[in-house]
This record gives C-alpha cells, sequence and structure tokens, in this order.
C-alpha cells in the first residue's frame, strides 16, 4: 500500500473513532443514542476496511480470480454472521429467549427475512443458468 491509500486508510479510521467516540460521549452525557453517529461511524469503517483490503475505499476494483473468490467466500461467511449477530440482537434486546414475548416485529422480521434471502437469491440467479 502506498503513502495515499496508507493516509486514506488513516483518516477513515480517525472519521469512524471520531464519530464513535461523539455518539458514545452523547450517551453518557445525556443518555440518549445518536442512532445517525452509529450509522455513519459503521460507514466510515466500511471504508476503513475496504481501504486495508483493496487497497481504496471503494472496494475492489478490476478483479482478478483471488480477488473473486476471496469476495465470494467473504460475502457467504458474512451472510452467516450477520445472520447470528441479527438473531443474537434481536433476543438481548427483547430480553427473551421465548418468541412469544417478543414484541419488535419490525427486528423479528429482519431476522426472519436472513434465513431466506440466500435461497431465495440463490433460487432466482439458478433460473439464469437452467437450460429448457
Amino acid at each position: 500500500m502506498d503513502k495515499t491509500k496508507k493516509w486514506m486508510a488513516a483518516m477513515a479510521f480517525l472519521l469512524f473513532l471520531t464519530l464513535a467516540g461523539f455518539s458514545f460521549y452523547n450517551w453518557l452525557s445525556s443518555g440518549t443514542i445518536d442512532a445517525g453517529g452509529i450509522f455513519f461511524s459503521f460507514i466510515a469503517l466500511t471504508y476503513f476496511f475496504n481501504c486495508l483490503a483493496w487497497g481504496q475505499h471503494e472496494g475492489g476494483g478490476e478483479k482478478d480470480e483471488l480477488a473473486r473468490h476471496i469476495e465470494t467466500q467473504s460475502t457467504k461467511i458474512g451472510y452467516y454472521v450477520l445472520m447470528a449477530l441479527a438473531g443474537l440482537i434481536l433476543f438481548i434486546s427483547e430480553g427473551t429467549g421465548n418468541f412469544n414475548e417478543i414484541d419488535n416485529y419490525p427486528l423479528l422480521l429482519v431476522v426472519c427475512l436472513t434465513f431466506v434471502t440466500v435461497p431465495i437469491t440463490e433460487y432466482i440467479y439458478s433460473r439464469k443458468y437452467k437450460v429448457k
């Protein structure tokens, strides 16, 4: 990674720390959670990891076979990690493991959608290659 790319990664990480720190400070001082600060700090963290992995904040440009393999495998693993974390957040935020006591229906719907997203996508994508 050349100096410009290292500088971009450092700036993205500094932006993440600033936004996350400001959100954390607001939470400690006023007891309110700043959803915008959390959202944009995660966007900055995304840029940081894209800079580390691909050398640019947009992600990979021209991809060779190894880059496509890395992207495919990390996408699959990331999907299942996100599925598990969504379920964990649902049960922690509701404070129960009993489905009958869950009141956060939008989050429950998101967790349920994580189960069907890949199968539906694979079905639609496989139809593209089916020979009839």
